[in-house]
């Protein structure tokens, strides 16, 4: 039983005010577009983005899919960033079942795109490529915020084009928060936008994509297409309306949390710990066993997730600064049974 969770901000369970709006919750079936609390949940996002209208899907990976797939026709392409979720994590799927080409290109340090390699990806209108059709953004990228003025000028760059723009927005709210900018004003930057429910804002399933009414009337085909027409979604919708009133404003104790885990973890080189991103630090151990430390760890009811030697640590509403306490008591444990001397300890 994992006492500390920092394997993702997806990890977070109900409190009992969403557990009581879930109970209370007024459904309908959603197929048939008449479940009531799932209409107000769509009505909430799409105002409070800006945007003409909205669309609940199950998942992250089907609301990105559902939008690549209203952009894009067969054979079409998206440029996307080599390290971005919705080309590396989400099963090939644009590929497989949308029959869209990624046109993958490399992602700067701060998890932007270069202009140049955006614009040189384009392709001419010529029988022998693939029509580019989208350039497809992230944001937050690896809990890394994209800079307003980027923003601003990579979809310029794509308009210009005649491209559309989408931006996986999964911590969207995290990035606002952060930049201290209205989530409204960053998804006006783009033609769609998918937004995940269930991360850091703390609801059990969900995502939602908004975009222009076609659009989404598109992406409501799409998503029965896709498996994804459900029907008492009112239960589901409630948990989202709850995070989006209560959750967001906490994002920044989850930025705060962080911070102080990320200094934590700085106390030991051999963590080889950067600075926090948002809600998230990354680590990439250095002549230690990283097997050994996870094991300690896990021991101690501390859960981290990671891949490729890479550890990674996520805070949300589950962990709390006791949490944070908790961890660097098991790091002092650790490297207090290290005895081989090319392991080395420096305290603050």
């Amino acid at each position: 039983m994992m006492v500390d969770d920092f394997r993702s901000d997806t990890v977070t369970r109900p409190c009992e005010g969403m557990r009581a709006a879930m109970a209370a919750a007024e459904v309908g079936d959603a197929v048939y577009d008449d479940c009531p609390t799932t209409k107000r949940l769509e009505a909430m996002v799409s105002e409070r983005l800006g945007k003409e209208a909205a669309l609940f899907f199950p998942t992250g990976t089907q609301a990105n899919l559902a939008g690549l797939m209203a952009h894009c026709g067969r054979g079409e392409e998206y440029l996307v960033g080599q390290m971005a979720h919705t080309y590396r994590l989400e099963g090939g799927g644009a590929a497989v079942l949308g029959s869209i080409q990624p046109q993958p290109l490399p992602n700067e340090p701060d998890g932007t795109i270069a202009l140049d390699a955006i614009a040189n990806a384009i392709k001419p209108n010529d029988f022998h490529f693939a029509m580019t059709r989208l350039l497809a953004l992230e944001n937050t990228f690896n809990g890394l915020v994209l800079p307003d003025a980027y923003l601003e000028a990579a979809t310029q760059l794509a308009r210009s084009r005649g491209l559309a723009t989408h931006l996986d927005g999964a911590r969207l709210m995290n990035a606002a928060v952060a930049s201290g900018r209205d989530a409204a004003w960053i998804a006006a930057q783009f033609d769609s936008v998918s937004m995940c429910l269930s991360k850091g804002l703390g609801a059990p399933v969900g995502s939602i994509l908004v975009g222009p009414k076609d659009f989404i009337e598109k992406a409501r085909r799409i998503r029965k297409m896709l498996g994804g027409g459900m029907r008492q979604t009112g239960v589901l919708a409630a948990a989202a309306i709850y995070a989006l009133e209560h959750n967001v404003t906490p994002l920044s104790e989850d930025h705060r949390r962080a911070a102080a885990l990320a200094e934590v973890l700085a106390r030991f080189p051999d963590l080889g710990a950067g600075p926090s991103r948002t809600n998230m630090v990354f680590m990439t151990p250095k002549g230690i066993d990283t097997g050994a430390f996870a094991a300690l760890l896990g021991s101690r009811g501390i859960a981290v997730g990671g891949r490729y030697g890479t550890l990674r640590w996520v805070t949300h509403l589950d962990v709390d600064d006791a949490s944070v306490e908790r961890v660097a008591e098991a790091c002092e444990i650790f490297f207090d049974r290290q005895t081989t001397p090319a392991v080395s300890k420096a305290r603050a």
